[in-house]
C-alpha cells in the first residue's frame, strides 16, 4: 500500500462514505468548485491501478468501490506516522499526547481503561 496523495484523498473519503457509486455521485460530494467530470474520472482510475478501487461495467459506465477498507487505510497511515515522527514507539505517542495535547481529565481516565481492557485481555 502507498499513501494517497491530497488529491487522491477526498475521492477515497467519499468512496468509503458512499460503499459504491459512479463518478457523478462522487463528483456530487465534492465541494464547490467542482473539478471537471474528466479529471475526477481520471483520479478514479489511478486509484483503481494502485489498488484502492474496484469497478462493476455496466457497458460504458463503471460503478466504483473501495477494495481497501478505511480502517486498513488508517492502520497503514498511523504506523507510517508513528515510524516517522515517533521512531515507532507508541510509547512516545502517548507521551506526546499528554504533554503537548492538554488532555481532559476524562480523556485521560478512558485511555486508561483502553490500556487496562487490553492489557487484561491481550487478544481483544
Amino acid at each position: 500500500m502507498e499513501p494517497l496523495t491530497k488529491t487522491e484523498e477526498p475521492i477515497m473519503q467519499i468512496l468509503w462514505d458512499l460503499k459504491k457509486g459512479f463518478v457523478k455521485d462522487v463528483i456530487e460530494r465534492l465541494p464547490d468548485p467542482k473539478p471537471p467530470y474528466n479529471t475526477v474520472s481520471s483520479l478514479i482510475r489511478l486509484l483503481e491501478k494502485k489498488g484502492f478501487v474496484g469497478h462493476k461495467a455496466y457497458g460504458k459506465t463503471h460503478e466504483y468501490f473501495p477494495t481497501i477498507s478505511k480502517a486498513a487505510y488508517r492502520r497503514f497511515t498511523f504506523r507510517q506516522f508513528m515510524t516517522q515522527y515517533f521512531q515507532g514507539s507508541p510509547r512516545d505517542v502517548v507521551s506526546f499526547l499528554v504533554e503537548e495535547e492538554a488532555l481532559t481529565p476524562e480523556e485521560v481516565q478512558e485511555i486508561r481503561q483502553l490500556i487496562d481492557q487490553k492489557t487484561s485481555n491481550p487478544d481483544a
